[in-house]
């Protein structure tokens, strides 16, 4: 027997835990039959089975139900029927008839569904007795309990006390059917939760109750870009430039492409998308960067690779031109015709006396650092200048060397020769006391016209060429130069 009773307690146990497997209705309507206690509302406690057992008059009750929310609901029920009501001398009186309208909140202690649903309520109402012509202001208070006879479709029994403010209390009990009816709503966006593809979201009738926050016409919940305008044949994702890839996916979103570029254009068709093409207009290579391979000067190094690309040269030049071959460039080179040294500046020693040719003013005859080149001049050859420039004379006021200075002009010869790398200048001057006329003409025609043949070499004046019959002095010899 112990054994039985706790099967029976766990079996009811279960029951009343078990989860609803139906969609929540709005709305419902309840039909029960009513039992009345107005005879003996307040039995003792040894009595307390007169609540039911006094309860002999009947009547019906109409209520409609309104899901508040998942348990809790509000109940409009209408009763009416004959009740027995008792007197003063306490008999009962003959059946009156009562009506009564109440506001109740009705809470369910389980979810809808379970086969079994305990429920409280309270609320507000009215009783009016027709026989009497009296009204009361009631407060209902009960319990109840439903059983699930098929989906929305209950067996609902009910008992409560009214309490009276004109100390008219009584007791009722009922028994009857309640039928639920009316999709639920949730999310309420005005469409039944049968209905609702997105019963818990408010959404739009269009989408079948799913929002869209973008306005696109395609459900948050189909469209990948769910926060920005697109196309319905990209699941909503924008494409700005038409060329049917996503901005998302797009490399390029304003600027048509291909898929295989990732959206972006190839505007050479070289196979090379502009954004990674170095010429994007003109067709090229993928190992030139997208540009084409030009050689202008046709000397067979690449323009992106020539430093000269207008003018043909040598790939150990990168392009530019060099005579010489010395690996320094025509435009670089300060001995462009000799092969010589990049560190200077593509010059050599001709002579190596550590002089390179750009600085060396003999750059054919060793010499020295200090005379830039040239070698230096002896002592003794620099003592016959100094004596010549003593002992050259002339004629008195005439443009004729004197005899004597033929032998000093001969050891200038042979100065001269030695060192033909040389330079030299020879100057004179006239007495004071020449006339004015002579002052003017007799250097010139001393310096260029009255030398023996054999001296003459030694001057390099352009002036005196072809002037030799004009140097004849017409002056009088008028003392010694």
């Amino acid at each position: 027997m112990k054994q039985l009773f706790t099967t029976l307690s766990i079996a009811i146990l279960f029951l009343l835990v078990q989860q609803d497997t139906f969609a929540q209705p709005l709305h419902g309507l309840t039909l029960r039959s009513v039992w009345y206690n107005y005879e003996n509302p307040n039995p003792d406690w040894d009595n307390v089975g007169d609540i039911f057992g006094d309860a002999g008059t009947r009547g019906i009750e109409i209520g409609y139900n309104r899901r508040l929310d998942n348990n809790t609901w509000l109940v409009v029920p209408f009763k009416i029927g004959l009740a027995n009501r008792r007197l003063g001398n306490g008999l009962s009186s003959s059946s009156d008839l009562l009506s009564n309208l109440d506001l109740l909140i009705q809470q369910n202690l389980f979810k809808y569904g379970n086969l079994i649903n305990p429920t409280l309520h309270l609320g507000i109402g009215t009783t009016y007795n027709f026989d009497q012509k009296v009204g009361d202001f009631n407060i209902p208070a009960g319990v109840g309990l439903n059983l699930r006879l098929a989906e929305n479709f209950y067996a609902s029994a009910q008992t409560q006390y009214r309490f009276s403010m004109e100390n008219r209390p009584g007791w009722h009990h009922s028994l009857g059917f309640t039928f639920y009816f009316g999709s639920p709503d949730r999310d309420k966006d005005g469409i039944s939760d049968d209905d609702d593809k997105c019963p818990d979201v408010f959404g739009l009738a269009a989408l079948m109750g799913c929002p869209d926050r973008d306005n696109d016409g395609i459900a948050d919940g189909d469209d990948k870009c769910p926060d920005a305008a697109g196309l319905a044949s990209l699941m909503g994702c924008p494409d700005t430039d038409g060329d049917g890839i996503t901005d998302l996916e797009d490399l390029c979103p304003t600027e048509a492409g291909p898929a295989a570029f990732r959206g972006c254009p190839d505007t050479d068709g070289d196979g090379i998308a502009d954004v990674n093409d170095r010429c994007p207009l003109e067709a090229g290579p993928a190992s030139n960067n997208g540009c084409p391979i030009v050689d202008r000067d046709g000397d067979g190094i690449l323009d992106k690779d020539d430093a000269c690309p207008d003018v043909k040269g040598v790939t150990s030049a990168r392009g530019c031109p060099d005579r010489d071959g010395d690996s320094v460039t025509d435009r670089d080179d300060a001995c462009p015709d000799k092969a010589g040294s990049p560190m200077h500046k593509g010059c050599p020693d001709t002579d190596g006396d550590g002089v390179y040719d750009n600085d060396d003013r003999c750059p054919t005859v060793a010499g020295t650092v200090a005379l830039k080149g040239c070698p230096e001049i002896k002592k003794e050859d620099k003592a016959k200048l100094e004596r010549a420039i003593k002992l050259v004379q002339f004629e008195s006021g005439k443009a004729v060397l004197l005899k004597q200075s033929y032998a000093v002009l001969d050891e200038v010869v042979s100065v001269r020769n030695q060192y033909p790398e040389y330079s030299l200048n020879i100057s004179g001057h006239t007495a004071v006391r020449t006339p004015r006329q002579s002052l003017l003409r007799l250097p010139y025609q001393q310096r260029c016209c009255r030398f023996p043949r054999r001296f003459r070499r030694l001057w390099r004046e352009p002036a005196c060429s072809g002037q030799q019959n004009r140097c004849r002095s017409r002056t009088k010899p008028q003392g010694g130069v």
